[in-house]
């Protein structure tokens, strides 16, 4: 070989050794991360909240998807339009995974279902029951049916965009028809089931999914780790006030105190803590669809327990007032679904608690009003004193030295027809004036000898 062959294949070998050590870096890093959130509860405020947090932590990430372990039995619809909108302009492909199993994606879940780039179930899961309800009145046929298919186009609206099966899609919501995993798959309502996470994500490595906005995007998936993001303290804090019978709970709790500040003034602490519940209560209450009729009915409640200790009513008020209560905190929360209600042995346990609670301090608090003072000057009168001295001349020649309690005061009859009582003699308080006791002479009924003497 020639020393010029020699030159040009080490030149040859120079070079693949710079394209392998530039490539290596790529060849060896790890693909991104997949973003992954867990939505195990009511469809409310904070769920939406949380789902648009994690949807843009992904797009700053550059995440290559966003997972959502789903599992919820419903919620508001409000709330479930948010996610949807947000699930539709997010950067990152969206893949909602009801899971584990046992779980399902009842009435606003399927909603969130259908909305996602992918839609998956694992084994033992189900999904539907969608028909809207509006909890706590009685619908009029013509309204009952434009709720009814608002929502239907809410759903038409995205569902024929993600490629799935719209007849029975609209018959979870006209018949409120719910699918199994097995079912979901075959009327290709979701597009996989996979019995964990790892396997979904293996599953759609290289599948092509259908963009809401129409573009076509294919997943890489294959060996990408999942990262969780956890709700934050804020998030889990509002999660469980927007629990009806825990705000509710609080809220009693809340006014309990206050009623107790009210009944013993000057304790601050139970005032301080009773604000608190109250606006931590409020604040979930805030987060939930509030019947206003209830409201009336626990001010007309607590307004009654007032008039009781006020104007004593011997328990009428305070009956009429834990009734009233009572109902309002049935009526409070005007959930679509069970959960996003107060139950009604919650609702009668507090109710029936707050009244007997506040009828006991009501009655306490009058009775210390009518009880005689215990403390100060006040106490001695109609006690028994014993004079000490005799009257200290003066001009009334009438004020003399008694002792009471093992103290001395200066003393003066009230009378002045009765002259001074003699040293050792009892008195008997009637009046204090400042310094001075007045007082009248105790009059010992004289003993009668009760023998008969014979007149001969």
């Amino acid at each position: 070989m020639t020393r010029s062959c020699q030159r040009d294949l080490f030149f040859k070998q120079i070079c693949w050794l710079v394209l392998l050590l530039l490539s290596a870096p790529c060849a060896l890093a790890s693909p991104e991360p997949v973003l992954k959130l867990t939505l195990h509860d009511t469809i409310q405020p904070v769920s939406a909240g949380y789902l648009e947090r994690g949807l843009a932590e992904a797009d700053r990430r550059h995440a290559p998807a966003v997972l959502i372990s789903l599992g919820t039995p419903g919620g508001l619809l409000s709330s479930t339009r948010e996610m949807v909108q947000a699930i539709e302009r997010s950067r990152a492909p969206v893949i909602i995974y009801i899971s584990p199993s046992g779980s399902r994606a009842g009435s606003a879940g399927f909603f969130l279902l259908e909305a996602a780039d992918v839609a998956a179930m694992a084994p033992g899961t189900n999904a539907g029951a969608a028909h809207p309800i509006v909890e706590g009145r009685q619908l009029d046929p013509i309204l009952k049916e434009k709720i009814e298919n608002d929502a239907l186009a809410f759903l038409r609206s995205y569902i024929s965009r993600r490629g799935h099966n719209l007849s029975a899609a609209e018959d979870a919501i006209r018949t409120s028809k719910s699918y199994s995993d097995d079912e979901a798959l075959e009327l290709n309502l979701i597009d996989i089931t996979a019995p964990d996470d790892a396997t979904l994500l293996r599953k759609l490595d290289g599948r092509q999914i259908h963009r809401f906005d129409g573009s076509l995007q294919t997943l890489y998936l294959a060996g990408a780790p999942i990262v969780l993001l956890p709700p934050s303290l804020r998030e889990r804090l509002l999660s469980r006030l927007a629990n009806p019978d825990l705000a509710v709970l609080v809220l009693v709790l809340g006014a309990l105190l206050i009623y107790l500040e009210f009944n013993v003034p000057g304790t601050i602490v139970p005032g301080a803590l009773g604000t608190l519940f109250i606006v931590l209560a409020l604040f979930g209450l805030n987060l939930l669809p509030i019947h206003h009729t209830a409201v009336f009915l626990l001010l007309a409640g607590v307004a009654m327990f007032l008039l009781e200790a006020q104007f004593p009513s011997h328990g009428a008020l305070a009956l009429a007032g834990t009734l009233s209560f009572t109902a309002g905190l049935m009526t409070l929360v005007d959930g679509p679904i069970p959960e996003q209600r107060v139950h009604t042995s919650t609702a009668v346990a507090a109710g029936l608690g707050f009244g007997c609670i506040s009828f006991l301090l009501a009655w306490i608090a009058l009775r210390a009003r009518r009880s005689k003072v215990l403390t100060g000057p006040e106490t001695m009168i109609g006690a028994i004193a014993i004079v000490r001295t005799s009257a200290i001349e003066d001009q009334s020649g009438r004020d003399f030295q008694v002792e009471i309690r093992g103290e001395l005061w200066e003393a003066r009859v009230i009378s002045e027809d009765l002259s001074p009582p003699l040293p050792n003699s009892e008195v008997r308080v009637k009046a204090v004036e400042g310094l001075m006791l007045l007082v009248e002479p105790v009059r010992h009924k004289a003993q009668h000898n009760t023998s008969t003497v014979d007149p001969e």
